[in-house]
């Protein structure tokens, strides 16, 4: 933690000031026809402030995004649809749903890929094209189809998060189903294993490590796919409509922070993720690292 401490807050203070700097750039050309048409001649101090204070700036500053995220968060009702709680939690209902799915699903292909030669020559390939289709061409789709048949709501946006999640899950799986080495399967045959006492005593502990790190990319990948799943619904909630409504009225500030809600809701769940995978680990008998 000492160690990380200090390269991560320079980072981290080396993108705020970047980020200064842009503000002022992209704001200042709009500030200075503000001050052109009321007839007022501003100084260098005068300007960036004035860039930095703006109701609805191009790009807001990091002050402002981090006051609108506080207020939208710790001083509003969570029930409010103005608080970013209350938004985080309908996206977030849908993306647990997807990512559950989407795992649960990239394990089940993972496993007949690896026992089923065919599966494997044939479908890889298609799960591959898959995820070249961009998911804003796939997503209105999902939506339109499902709401033809009287499915609307939660499922097609968990759905969504399906397509995305399922992918890194499935092959994670299958590079750890097939990371035992070719002595460890001797052995195992030597024993007289049967194919599914060889599946849970080598292939599934030896995928366990694989899993969690796929994992880890699915629930973000999840969530992604919750919030572009809001988008074309026309959601009154969540964090997709927050953006949308930010865009509509042109309310960058609060685009900004419901930007910054997803990530952090994004790295929650891969926290919880990876405490998940010490957890499963330190239960099969690894090494605490």
């Amino acid at each position: 933690m000492r160690k990380s401490i200090i390269p991560v807050t320079s980072i981290l203070a080396g993108i705020v000031v970047i980020w200064y700097v842009g503000v002022f750039f992209m704001n200042a050309p709009f500030q200075r026809d503000l001050d052109r048409r009321a007839g007022v001649t501003s100084s260098f101090s005068e300007l960036v402030a004035k860039t930095m204070s703006q109701p609805k700036p191009t790009l807001p500053a990091p002050h402002q995004v981090a006051q609108n995220f506080f207020e939208n968060t710790f001083l509003r009702k969570i029930t409010s649809n103005r608080s970013l709680v209350y938004h985080a939690w309908v996206t977030l209902s849908s993306t647990l749903l997807g990512f559950a799915m989407g795992t649960v699903l990239g394990i089940v292909i993972a496993v007949g890929i690896v026992h089923v030669t065919t599966l494997d020559r044939s479908l890889m390939p298609w799960i591959i094209a898959s995820q070249t289709i961009p998911i804003l061409a796939v997503a209105p789709m999902i939506i339109v189809v499902l709401a033809a048949v009287g499915i609307t709501g939660l499922i097609p946006k968990a759905l969504i998060s399906t397509y995305l999640s399922f992918f890194p899950v499935a092959v994670g799986m299958v590079k750890g189903l097939r990371s035992p080495e070719l002595m460890n399967l001797d052995l195992m045959h030597t024993y007289n294993a049967s194919r599914a006492q060889t599946f849970w005593k080598l292939r599934v502990p030896a995928s366990v490590p694989y899993l969690f790190a796929s994992m880890k990319v699915a629930v973000a990948a999840s969530l992604v796919g919750a919030i572009v799943g809001e988008l074309p619904t026309g959601a009154v909630a969540g964090i997709g409509a927050k953006l949308l409504a930010g865009a509509y009225y042109s309310q960058t500030i609060d685009i900004w922070s419901a930007l910054v809600a997803g990530s952090v809701v994004a790295a929650l769940l891969v926290v919880v993720v990876g405490l998940a995978g010490r957890i499963v680990d330190r239960a099969m008998g690894g090494r605490p690292v």
